[in-house]
């Protein structure tokens, strides 16, 4: 053991299905030996959702309570894009966004992570500063609950932005002062977007360009995930943990490390629960040293 706190108090979990209300994610969180889960609080497919009832947040409330998950995150809509130069797109990108901030304060989740956007025909910059400009619209209300905001990196496709630090130190620099903001790392993600994390040397100079560039202070979830595509590829494809191009040493690096060991990890693997359970206990095994 390396430390006072327990593995199995270590927060793992993953992206658990909220079909038939929210709290449904937890209990299937709890299925697979979760301490933690992300889901997503409405369908991530459809611009409009209705408030959350009265009934909704008693019941996620008692599942929090009998599951004992924590550090809840809350994944938002693919559909919105803050940094988009389409004036109709944007205008139903910040309110979906607004709905997601409230839904997230209405169930007390504790993250609410986010793809910065797409810059679509617009310059990359145009982008970055209008997701600054959707950003700081969102600062009264954000300020009514205790939700961090998470930008999540990007594999880069297409237009999309955040997949350099870079674009993310610039959006948080912009918006550090007024509201609370973080970052979540998504493994597969950083990999192919040129960051190499296939051996302990490699993460270990992964944390530390971070930390440059960014800052490790913000760093506050991974979504974990192996890659079926490789290194620099820029195309987002999940992998089960060891099944893919950046295999088990960065994982293990992530469990093992003090920068990286106790921040939330949340699998986004393909497979579903069962096997879920397997990797769970795997990184369990792995933070076991």
């Amino acid at each position: 053991m390396k430390d006072s706190v327990s593995v199995n108090q270590l927060l793992i979990g993953a992206h658990t299905s909220a079909a038939g209300g929210p709290h449904h994610a937890l209990y299937e969180g709890q299925s697979i030996g979760a301490t933690t889960v992300q889901l997503f609080t409405v369908n991530q497919k459809r611009w409009e959702s209705k408030p959350l009832e009265a009934k909704t947040i008693d019941e996620w409330q008692e599942a929090l309570t009998k599951t004992g998950l924590k550090e809840i995150m809350s994944h938002d809509s693919y559909l919105i894009n803050l940094g988009t130069p389409n004036p109709e797109n944007l205008i139903k990108s910040r309110r979906a966004f607004e709905e997601e901030i409230k839904r997230c304060h209405a169930l007390s989740i504790s993250y609410l992570n986010f793809h910065p956007g797409a810059a679509l025909e617009a310059p990359i910059e145009n982008c970055l500063d209008k997701i600054v400009e959707s950003l700081l619209q969102v600062e009264d209300l954000v300020a009514k609950g205790s939700t961090k905001l998470l930008l999540e990196a990007t594999a880069g496709q297409g237009s999309a932005v955040g997949n350099k630090f870079e674009h993310l130190a610039y959006i948080i620099n912009k918006v550090e002062s007024r509201i609370p903001i973080g970052v979540c790392i998504d493994t597969c993600h950083i990999f192919v977007a040129g960051y190499d994390i296939t051996t302990a040397k490699t993460c270990d100079a992964m944390l530390k360009e971070f930390d440059k560039i960014v800052g490790l202070k913000y760093l506050s979830a991974f979504h974990i995930n192996d890659s079926v595509k490789g290194c620099g590829s820029r195309v987002d494809r999940h992998a089960t943990l060891g099944n893919g191009l950046i295999g088990l040493e960065c994982f293990k690096f992530l469990m093992q490390d003090a920068r990286t060991r106790y921040i939330p990890k949340y699998l986004e693997t393909p497979e579903g629960v069962e096997r879920w359970k397997v990797e769970i206990e795997m990184l369990r095994d792995f933070a076991k040293g």
